[in-house]
């Protein structure tokens, strides 16, 4: 890693030399921590876990190893700056050196520029610098307590350590079980919660490069150790909140858009043939003409918004008691169905895949429940008369989009409404059946969906990559959704592909 900061660009843009404002230096040969030379002060705010360390000293040499001459280099430092009257120069002659002694004899008096540092870049400790930018690592003091307090003979014999994380910042504990996973696992999370408190993620992963399984079955596992702030989600910021607004807002137009277009076979001619004739020419149609269709488009928005809302609870109800804090949802617009879900993220460990499976799986069901219920409803109020104003009329191929739906619909309407060319239906119907739709889609076994986590939590990552490939051919192919397969492709492909 430090080999690739040294050969990267931006250190070899100068030829020999940086220059950076004065900073305050001493001679330290007693510090601790300190190698012999130069002491700075180094005040960093870079990268997002940078902030953390902005207090901390960081100690740099400027001649690698100290010596002499790196010694020699410190005391000419502190003499030239408690000479009254000396004025440092602009330009510095030597590289390699902090030392301001070869300042140029000039006018006594304030300098025209602010006086400046020069060193070589080449003296730079560049792993040193890494450790200052990366993220926070494990405290070597925590992990010596976490080796003598939790690991032993009754839990998990620990034989070997090794860097844990993308760079390294974790421990990962390699060893042997000596008990249940699932019991050493809750048992060792919670002696390092009294041991550390909440500075700590412990994570049960599977060993790597493990040349055999367990001997009481299923794959080895080690422990892995990583910060709170490192392995968990940042907070959600003020504009994840105004996206996450705006996004709604375009939902509920979306839906509106559904209602209206549900009332096709009462819209005027002009703007029908505008919207749906590819060869149409002429100025665009009045679009006020629309307004008097937005109330009676109402309950279709309103039972899309409201079973796609009750499906997000459902998420939120399943992970409240197995204490998973999950983020604001980001709400998808889509003028085919009303919306094509929303996008929950997951804001903190999950302890285990069953907790990913049942809080996957419990939006689905919820969103499947509230949408079966509005389709039976809605069927049950388009065979009574009594609200026939309230109906809208749809072509009837659209039931023959689904098998179980299309059976339902015509055991309910009837043999000869299902075979007219339009059929009367109430505006339940049609949000309930978005609903189920929208549902089974979210249903498939890729990416971020529902399904892909559902799938993810009961038979692991392997079992998602094949499922979520097939899922994504029979997508590109139309073999799943229709003439929905392109739009859904298109979504998972941005919005859910991790």
């Amino acid at each position: 890693m430090a080999a690739a900061l040294a050969s990267s660009p931006l250190v070899h843009l100068t030829a020999s030399r940086l220059r950076l404002p004065r900073l305050r230096a001493s001679v330290s040969s007693s510090a601790p921590g300190c190698s012999r030379g130069v002491c700075l002060g180094w005040r960093l705010a870079a990268g997002w876990r940078a902030g953390r360390r902005c207090e901390r000293l960081r100690c740099f040499s400027s001649d690698g190893g100290g010596g002499e001459e790196g010694e020699k280099r410190g005391e000419e430092e502190a003499s030239a700056a408690a000479a009254p009257g000396e004025e440092l120069g602009s330009e510095r002659s030597r590289s390699g050196s902090f030392s301001s002694s070869s300042s140029s004899a000039g006018t006594p008096g304030v300098s025209s520029e602010p006086p400046l540092l020069s060193f070589s870049v080449d003296n730079i400790d560049t792993v040193k610098l890494l450790e200052l930018l990366g993220p926070e690592k494990v405290d070597p003091a925590d992990v010596k307590a976490i080796k003598e307090k939790l690991f032993g003979y009754t839990t998990f014999w620990l034989t070997k350590e090794e860097p844990f994380g993308d760079l390294g910042e974790g421990v990962l504990f390699i060893g042997n079980l000596r008990g249940k996973r699932e019991e050493i696992f809750a048992k060792l999370q919670r002696q390092l919660r009294e041991l550390t408190g909440d500075k700590y993620n412990l994570f049960m992963v599977e060993e790597p490069n493990s040349e055999g399984d367990d001997p009481r079955g299923g794959p080895r596992v080690s422990f892995g150790l990583l910060r709170k702030e490192v392995s968990e989600p940042g907070p959600t910021t003020l504009w994840q909140y105004v996206i996450s607004l705006l996004l709604f807002l375009l939902t509920m137009f979306s839906c509106v858009e559904l209602g209206i277009a549900s009332k096709i076979s009462s819209l005027p001619p002009e703007i029908v043939s505008y919207f749906t004739d590819p060869n149409a020419t002429g100025p665009p149609p009045d679009l006020q003409l629309l307004l008097p269709f937005v109330e009676s488009a109402l309950p279709v928005a309103y039972g899309v918004l409201a079973i796609q809302i009750f499906h997000e609870i459902g998420h939120f109800l399943a992970a409240f008691p197995k204490n998973v804090k999950l983020g604001i949802p980001f709400f998808i617009p889509n003028f085919t169905l009303g919306t094509f879900g929303a996008i929950t993220q997951f804001k903190s460990i999950l302890p285990d895949k069953k907790t990913m499976f049942d809080i996957s799986m419990a939006g689905p069901v919820a969103g499947a429940a509230l949408s079966f219920s509005m389709f039976f409803v809605g069927l049950l109020l388009s065979s009574n008369p009594v609200g026939a104003n309230d109906l809208v009329e749809v072509p009837s191929h659209l039931f023959q989009g689904s098998l179980l739906l299309g059976l339902i619909s015509r055991a309910t309407l009837g043999y000869r409404a299902m075979h007219a060319a339009t059929v009367s239906i109430h505006p339940l119907v049609i949000a309930g059946w978005c609903g189920l739709t929208t549902t089974a889609f979210n249903m498939l076994p890729v990416g971020c969906l529902d399904g892909g986590r559902a799938l993810q939590g009961a038979f692991g990552k392997e079992a998602l990559f094949g499922f979520g490939l097939t899922t994504y051919s029979l997508l590109g192919l139309g073999v799943l959704g229709g003439p929905l397969s392109l739009p859904w492709g298109l979504y998972v492909l941005i919005c859910q592909n991790t």
